[in-house]
């Protein structure tokens, strides 16, 4: 390809605006999770997408947050929260924690059976996995917070499907 070929002549480019942004990662498929915090400072959780592994030594994973949620201030408050990766089957459950209900807080924690860990965090007892964390960094950046939490612990749950959202929609990865 010419180095100097126009964007404009390449098929499906788009100038980068929020919307082309938006567009592009509805091609991105990710495993939908619940956030959850619980302490002095009250208990909530929303639901997530990104989430990512940030190291295996200390066990570190990342969460982003968006910045308008009132989250955020429970979870710095807290200190904790836990990563609870869903199973397929708990559309519902992400839509509730997603705020789509018009449940909040520890309202949304009425659906499905919760355990604390080590820090205090609900972890959903039918999650795929639960990571339990510690808060080690909360940064702005751009229209999120980026959770950085320790691992303190971490809960195995029933083997299955995972609930992926790819498209704009829910949708069942097979194991």
């Amino acid at each position: 390809m010419d180095g100097g070929a126009s964007r404009s002549m390449i098929p499906g480019v788009r100038a980068a605006s929020p919307q082309a942004y938006r567009d592009g990662m509805a091609h991105v498929a990710g495993h939908v999770h619940v956030i959850t915090t619980a302490g002095p400072a009250g208990t909530g959780g929303f639901t997530a997408i990104a989430v990512a592994s940030v190291s295996d030594d200390p066990p570190t994973l990342l969460v982003c947050l968006n910045r308008k949620s009132a989250n955020g201030a429970l979870i710095a408050s807290n200190g904790v929260f836990a990563v609870n990766a869903l199973p397929a089957g708990a559309e519902g459950l992400a839509e509730t924690f997603a705020g789509r209900r018009g449940l909040t807080g520890a309202e949304r924690f009425g659906e499905g059976a919760w355990s604390p860990l080590a820090t205090g965090a609900p972890t959903l007892d039918t999650a795929l996995v639960g990571f339990d964390c510690r808060l080690v960094e909360m940064r702005a950046m751009a229209t999120h917070h980026i959770l950085i939490g320790q691992v303190e612990a971490v809960r195995i749950g029933p083997t299955g499907p995972a609930l992926a959202y790819f498209d704009r929609a829910y949708r069942p990865i097979p194991r």
